[in-house]
């Protein structure tokens, strides 16, 4: 079974089309008009061996919060409908990345139970166009719309750029290990029988 999914999102603020393939090579296609961002993005393909279209139009001339919360939002739901029931698959992993000083770890949990647990500052309020502080209503909109547990700690770093980066590439590790599915099982990792 092909895990894959292709979704269009379209408010008054932004237009995103996603499509997300889980069984990929790390293929990235990504235009957000972030130039940062979608450097982020191509992190989460590279790393997890996703292949990954992200294409977004958003309000840009008011600032960037909009495009930034939505494409998580709209990235989290193809995780989701990608994901399916969850059969068979690992569901809990971690991962750490560090970037030259920078080190994080992300934990996840694909448990259809939404929370983002964020440690992680930043020495500069931006990073290219973008707000420093965007990040975190990313990780939000992606934890919240993929149904996923997300704890993100950065434990120490003196560069933004390899900070957010360090993370981005934990969250690709963690995610590829946790979408795994495990051949000699196809049940709902779950004691309640059912992630919902």
């Amino acid at each position: 079974m092909i895990r894959q999914a292709s979704l269009q999102r379209t408010t008054q603020e932004t237009d995103i089309r996603v499509y997300l393939l889980l069984e990929g090579q790390g293929v990235a296609n990504i235009q957000t008009g972030l130039g940062f961002l979608d450097h982020m993005l191509t992190q989460i393909a590279r790393h997890g061996r996703f292949d990954l279209t992200i294409q977004a139009q958003g309000d840009l001339q008011v600032d960037g919060h909009h495009t930034v919360e939505d494409i998580g939002i709209a990235l989290g739901q193809a995780f989701h409908h990608a994901l399916g029931e969850r059969r068979g698959i690992v569901r809990f992993a971690s991962a750490y990345a560090p970037l030259d000083e920078a080190l994080s770890r992300v934990v996840v949990d694909l448990s259809n139970r939404p929370h983002l647990s964020w440690r992680v500052q930043f020495p500069t309020p931006r990073l290219g166009q973008m707000e420093t502080e965007l990040f975190r209503e990313w990780f939000v909109a992606f934890a919240n719309h993929g149904g996923i547990t997300l704890h993100v700690e950065n434990f120490y770093g003196l560069n933004s750029h390899h900070i957010i980066e360090s993370c981005f590439k934990a969250l690709a590790l963690a995610l590829k290990e946790a979408c795994k599915r495990e051949l000699e099982r196809d049940d709902v990792p779950s004691t309640k029988g059912t992630l919902s």
